[in-house]
């Protein structure tokens, strides 16, 4: 038996998803301000300090300290709560805030425990607790990057995640080892072992072109993989409206911005 709230759900669209969560009376849905698309007319929307789970029931100083930590990962201080307040089920709606898609977690099936990345949590049912998760290992610590600080779900309810690009899970074996680009995990069971590794040889330090360290993963559990970290994609975008071409001004240039598209603006 769940202690969590137990909410049914059903998952839209390809690459532009959003999930539909349904309500029965009084069950309650929490979610990051901004990842709300459409409700029910029944349906109450409330701000509250933190999750709202039962790992918050210590009075003001302990909730201020647990949703404090939230902060370190650069998440609000504040969720917000939807419960079903009339009578007969009510539909609401969560959506991603970027290409990818939608991971739905059964934390009841998954050990009661899942770390993921600081910015993949999209919205869960209430009682699941929302915390961070520090990576202890020295490696970890020194050179972690984006996996260093991470967010952890606890609970017996479902609990969504979204990812960007194409979204692969994978699960390990004891003993098999995955090394991993750290922006591309989504997330991990806790069982998973989760360390920083330093790239040998000087060639690839030089003209690796992939940076000094990477991710590496070892089993048993169950791994999400993203093919597109958000943070790959911003860089792209921002290095490709920045930079000078170095054709701009000549004839050839002009040919060039018309062939991409420019030129008939």
């Amino acid at each position: 038996m769940r202690s969590n709230h137990e909410i049914d759900y059903r998952i839209f669209g390809e690459e532009m998803q959003y999930v539909e969560v349904e309500l029965d009376p009084n069950e309650t849905a929490i979610a990051e301000p901004g990842a709300f698309m459409m409700m029910d007319d029944g349906i109450q929307m409330q701000t509250i300090f933190g999750d709202g789970s039962q790992q918050q029931q210590g009075g003001l100083l302990g909730k201020l300290f647990s949703a404090g930590k939230r902060m370190l990962v650069g998440e609000n201080l504040f969720m917000t709560a939807f419960t079903n307040t009339v009578q007969g089920k009510k539909r609401i709606s969560f959506a991603s805030p970027y290409p990818g898609k939608i991971v739905p977690l059964d934390l009841q099936q998954l050990g009661g425990r899942v770390i993921c990345q600081k910015d993949a949590f999209l919205c869960a049912a209430k009682g699941v607790s929302i915390g961070i998760e520090f990576q202890r290992k020295l490696g970890t610590g020194l050179f972690g990057g984006e996996g260093f600080i991470m967010e952890k779900l606890e609970g017996d309810g479902m609990a969504f995640l979204h990812a960007s690009g194409f979204v692969q899970e994978k699960t390990l074996q004891p003993g098999e080892l995955l090394k991993i680009d750290t922006g591309c995990i989504v997330g991990f069971t806790a069982g998973v072992d989760y360390d920083i590794q330093f790239v040998g040889g000087i060639k690839n330090t030089l003209f690796g072109g992939e940076g000094l360290f990477f991710a590496t993963l070892r089993g048993p559990g169950k791994v999400w993989i993203q093919s597109l970290p958000i943070s790959r994609l911003a860089g792209r975008i921002l290095a490709y409206g920045t930079y000078q071409r170095k054709e701009e001004g000549s004839i050839l240039g002009g040919i060039g911005n018309m062939l991409d598209g420019d030129g008939w603006r």
